[in-house]
């Protein structure tokens, strides 16, 4: 029952019934006469239902499946064969069930590549690259690091658009090829904004460096509607390490459920301060007391507390956590992680109705550049998530009703290329990007008054009317661009 034979015709697979199911993972170690020997066993808890095994995975006898191709190979077939192509849970490199390694959370897999992949959404992982694939297969085009400038609408035939104009329409965008630096004209019938955030308009945040909130800006300007912009949610505990702010690396909420606790730098703690419920207090309120904290103490940062937490099961529930800090000098299981809050989500953004369609005609607004109004001021954790995918496809749907209602507009123009960009000017744009993040951390972050929002509204329009006087005698890049949207937001 502990042992599995392949042959060219048959195959066979016996599991014992207990409540720790065997499976046997292939450790192709021998091949003799088109039959394999396997040794290592994989062990599962929880259920498998329509492909997905939800439970913990335990690679006994110690095989890693990251380490070595054709173990790799032989676990991914393994679990084929019980009808599993996704696996949610952990997976550990096992010797005694005691010592468990951590391997990953959430695995999958691609037919074509067997290596193990945490199954996140993110531009290296398998699941986009199956995902852009899958859109190439398609016959989509994707134009990757292509930066849209302003969406086209009436405007840009000559008519005079403001807020109060009824029926202002979308049929198009302007967009800089990074190839030959020149803006293109992109005519459509439908367009969609989805370009995420605005959290590179602070100093820390955990938003790439990218999030600049270029589709509220570009939607704002062509005098669509947005809303709720005050509504910035900070995630209270970003690693403060001064090298990375774009982004800054995040410690889990999860480490204050595990026991964390808050402190100051001397070893002080402080959240019963603030709520009962001390360092497992909402989000909100946490980043609120850390914020008055530092304020209060003239602190760059606080401190979460887990060396009174068992040091192997720190490391087994936090492995990424652990590796980072490690990786900079900072031992979690004996030294304070040092945190501090972060601009993490925009509740506001482009509005839009139930169909994901924003106030201009024929242009759509998805995920977190768009206000659903469903988040209200503080969003709730991965509720974004089900937001983006709902309102995708009530889009994809309403979209495809409509489509053949519109025609692409051959009016309008092309891009004016006229002007020229100097090193002086490279210079002034990063200065004034720097002057942004500051300016909005130190008057328009967590805590806010009349006082310091005005400070911010005097300074904020000094560099647009700096920024604006600049952007009309100077060639389109992607650097002027950005810094237009991040005054704008």
């Amino acid at each position: 029952a502990d042992s599995c034979i392949y042959k060219h015709n048959e195959r066979q697979l016996m599991r014992p019934a207990s409540t720790m199911k065997l499976l046997t993972a292939i450790t192709a170690l021998d091949k003799l006469g088109g039959s394999y020997q396997f040794k290592t066993q994989l062990k599962y808890t929880g259920t498998i239902e329509d492909g997905v095994l939800t439970g913990d995975v335990y690679c006994v006898g110690g095989m890693d499946p990251r380490f070595n191709s054709d173990d790799l190979t032989a676990f991914v077939n393994s679990l084929k064969d019980m009808g599993v192509d996704t696996i949610r849970g952990n997976v550990y490199a096992d010797r005694s069930m005691k010592d468990a390694a951590l391997l990953g959370e959430g695995w999958c897999w691609d037919d074509d590549n067997p290596v193990l992949s945490p199954l996140v959404f993110s531009r290296k992982d398998i699941f986009m690259d199956r995902f852009l694939a899958k859109l190439k297969d398609a016959d989509i085009d994707i134009k990757e690091n292509h930066f849209a400038v302003e969406i086209i609408t009436q405007h840009h035939l000559g008519a005079r658009v403001t807020r109060r104009t009824p029926y202002i329409n979308c049929y198009g965008a302007y967009v800089l090829n990074p190839d030959t630096q020149k803006v293109d004209t992109y005519l459509s019938k439908v367009t969609v904004m989805c370009t995420g955030g605005c959290g590179a308009v602070y100093q820390t945040t955990t938003n790439p460096v990218i999030a600049t909130g270029d589709g509220e800006a570009m939607v704002y300007r062509a005098k669509g509607t947005v809303a709720d912009m005050e509504f910035v949610q900070f995630h209270p505990t970003a690693l403060y390490h001064p090298g990375e702010t774009h982004p800054a690396f995040l410690i889990t909420e999860a480490m204050r459920g595990y026991g964390g606790i808050l402190r100051l730098p001397n070893g002080e703690s402080f959240m019963e301060k603030y709520d009962k419920r001390l360092s497992l207090a909402p989000r909100d309120i946490v980043a609120r007391a850390i914020d008055k904290e530092m304020k209060i103490h003239g602190l760059d940062h606080v401190c979460l507390d887990v060396t009174h937490k068992n040091p192997e099961e720190t490391k087994r529930h936090f492995p990424n956590i652990y590796a980072k800090c490690l990786s900079i000098g900072i031992d979690i299981t004996k030294e304070y992680i040092p945190v501090r809050p972060a601009a993490h989500y925009m509740c506001g953004g482009i509005k839009v109705d139930l169909n994901g369609c924003s106030s201009i005609n024929r242009l759509y607004a998805l995920g977190e550049c768009s206000c659903t109004g469903l988040h209200g001021g503080n969003r709730l954790a991965s509720n974004s998530l089900i937001e983006a995918v709902v309102y995708a496809d009530t889009a994809a749907k309403h979209s495809i009703e409509h489509i053949d209602e519109y025609d692409f507009n051959d009016r309008v123009p092309e891009w004016n290329d006229e002007g020229t960009l100097s090193n002086e000017e490279k210079v002034l744009i990063a200065q004034d990007v720097k002057e942004v993040e500051q300016v909005m951390s130190a008057y328009v972050g967590i805590v806010r008054s009349d006082l310091r929002l005005k400070r911010a509204w005097t300074r904020l329009d000094l560099l647009y009317e700096e920024t604006e006087e600049l952007y009309k005698r100077v060639k389109a890049s992607r650097d002027i661009c950005e810094l237009r949207n991040m005054i704008n937001v």
